[in-house]
């Protein structure tokens, strides 16, 4: 069966070129050389113009769901898998930012992590439920964003008109804005010492919704956006706790993240910005 492949319109066609491996991820062949001739010069997606001349008719916001959108999570939910995740991590990783949730960072949803999440409402006068529903997600979010370096240190480039995925190296999260207003922010990994990912502001050249690496095996990579050679925004097949291990140069997501991005950006204009000291 052939799979849907989905290019960014603006961008045409660009060969990725894995950073200092010489190692090819190929657009797909079905895009016309014609299509490729005026970004033949852009392939790395550098942005060398104004980043405030996007307009509303290419980067209209979406209004289906809300702003810091998750699943509601409860007690006795686990991150089984690269592809069952429940967000747990991320629950109990932003407990812990916030000072509420002192042990350990597991994946289950246990009576610690109750006790935490019950703690973190009263806290913020939400109804002691223990279940992390859309009210408590919106509070948890930002004030554990609040607690955070990366948070304080967005470029300025982030917040110009249009969307802008911000990747902070140092923190281990992207934040997403759509002009200049913070539409969401996940917990993500991106390049190991070596592989470090690129600094710099970058234009999104070539989305592809269910992309294979040619380089490593054929490993899935759903929901690529790709910003600079063969470094993409991507969902993981192999992470589950954001905080351990690396990339070879790509940002990777949770594949619910990657897809809610990818229903927030696809078929759009789309700036990537990777900021930060490396860790």
């Amino acid at each position: 069966m052939m799979r849907p492949r989905h290019a960014v319109a603006a961008a045409g066609v660009a060969a990725a070129l894995i950073a200092g491996s010489g190692a090819v991820e190929l657009a797909p062949a079905y895009l016309s050389q014609a299509a490729a001739a005026p970004v033949a010069a852009a392939r790395t997606g550098l942005v060398d113009a104004p980043l405030a001349t996007a307009t509303a008719a290419t980067v209209a916001a979406p209004t289906s769901r809300p702003q810091l959108y998750r699943e509601t999570v409860r007690y006795g939910a686990r991150d089984t898998s690269p592809y069952q995740i429940s967000h747990v991590y991320e629950v109990q990783i932003r407990l812990a930012r916030t000072g509420i949730y002192k042990g350990p960072v597991t994946g289950y949803f246990g009576t610690a992590t109750l006790a935490a999440v019950k703690a973190f409402q009263r806290s913020q006068r939400l109804s002691q439920t223990g279940v992390v529903n859309q009210a408590t997600w919106t509070r948890l979010i930002t004030v554990s964003r609040q607690r955070s370096p990366g948070w304080y240190q967005v470029p300025a480039a982030c917040k110009a008109a249009g969307w802008h995925t911000c990747y902070s190296r140092s923190t281990y999260e992207v934040f997403t804005f759509y002009s200049g207003t913070l539409w969401n922010t996940w917990l993500v990994r991106g390049g190991a010492a070596g592989l470090q990912t690129v600094l710099g502001t970058y234009r999104v050249y070539w989305q592809d919704i269910d992309h294979r690496s040619a380089m490593f095996d054929n490993a899935p990579m759903p929901y690529s956006q790709f910003f600079y050679g063969g470094e993409a925004l991507h969902g993981s097949a192999t992470m589950m706790d954001p905080r351990l291990g690396h990339s070879h140069g790509c940002v990777n997501m949770y594949i619910e993240d990657a897809t809610e991005l990818w229903r927030l950006t696809g078929g759009r204009a789309h700036v990537v910005t990777v900021y930060g000291a490396w860790r």
